[in-house]
């Protein structure tokens, strides 16, 4: 017999803080192309290389940015949609493997920028430079601001359990806004060091080999990101709530489980689908009950077959 938790019932897994995040995102979104077009036109005024290099490095920023602001957008307007069996609540994950994806190629360019520069170092206009970076560094600090709230409340979402709680309401989208502000944070603080030892203590190496350092750090965000990511993309199984399933169910004894599935359907919201042989005592309704404190799972279809009589 199967039995779903009632006859009708919505698939609308956003996230609690969904519109707030939005709105967090695209602020930043906006301070990000205002900074980008500020580097470029500031670089051709003064002819400098180096600030229109981290006007396009930005404008990959912004795009990124871009991408999670719109896989809120299209997250909110699509949530109802009987187009999808499970709504839109991985949208943001969709985005932020997108975004994982772009940080990747731009630690690549800076990586490959990086080792040029080294081989064959330019002229660096120091000061101008320098200037320029600080106020980067500012920018990506009132960023870092704005989305952190919200990227720090999504790891303590309290789900009435002692689990780890990295992984309620962890929202990736916004976790992959966040991780491009401080990759693009990270990179100021390096230049802004390397620009000050080149202008005071003649080390001009240094300028390219703090882009290797942020290269490879960066590098190392991008994957975490896209391991992240790809696990809820291709449903991978939550193992904790899984366990917990289990347990449940056959602690009492009574009923067995022969098929298990647990999935994220959004930043709060996991689907099970359980398949039971039990006792002809116990019911799909009994297990259903059972399976009330898991407070991870939104949507539960159970299962259940009775042993037969010997």
């Amino acid at each position: 017999m199967n039995s779903d938790i009632s006859y009708k019932h919505e698939h609308v897994f956003l996230g609690s803080a969904h519109d707030e995040n939005a709105k967090r995102t695209l602020w930043v979104v906006m301070l990000t192309v205002v900074m980008m077009v500020g580097e470029i036109t500031a670089g051709y005024i003064t002819g400098s290389m180096a600030l229109l290099a981290d006007g396009f490095h930005m404008a990959t920023h912004a795009g990124a940015l871009g991408i999670a602001a719109a896989a809120y957008a299209y997250a909110k307007r699509n949530a109802s949609s009987a187009r999808y069996s499970f709504g839109t609540g991985k949208v943001g994950d969709l985005g932020g493997f997108a975004s994982a994806l772009i940080l990747g190629l731009v630690a690549l360019g800076i990586g490959v920028e990086s080792v040029i520069r080294l081989l064959q170092p330019t002229e660096v206009q120091f000061g101008t430079a320098t200037l320029i970076a600080i106020v980067g560094l500012v920018v990506n600090i009132v960023s870092a601001l704005l989305l952190g709230h919200g990227h720090h409340h999504g790891h303590t979402h309290e789900h009435e359990h002692t689990h780890d709680h990295s992984r309620h309401g962890n929202d990736n989208n916004l976790r992959s806004a966040y991780i491009h502000v401080i990759a693009d944070a990270l990179t100021s603080v390096l230049a802004i060091v390397a620009l000050l030892a080149g202008r005071y203590l003649g080390w001009v190496w240094l300028d390219p080999a703090m882009g290797i350092v942020g290269a490879v750090v960066i590098a190392r965000w991008a994957l975490s990101l896209m391991r992240t990511t790809a696990g809820v993309l291709l449903d991978q199984t939550d193992d904790h709530v899984a366990q917990e399933i289990r347990e449940r169910v056959e602690q009492p004894g009574d009923a067995t489980i022969t098929d298990l599935h647990v999935w994220r359907v959004g930043p709060e919201a996991h689907a099970a689908i359980v398949s039971v042989l039990g006792q002809s005592t116990t019911s799909a309704d009994s297990i259903r009950e059972r399976l009330k404190p898991v407070h991870e799972v939104s949507h539960l279809t159970v299962e259940f077959r009775a042993v037969s009589a010997a």
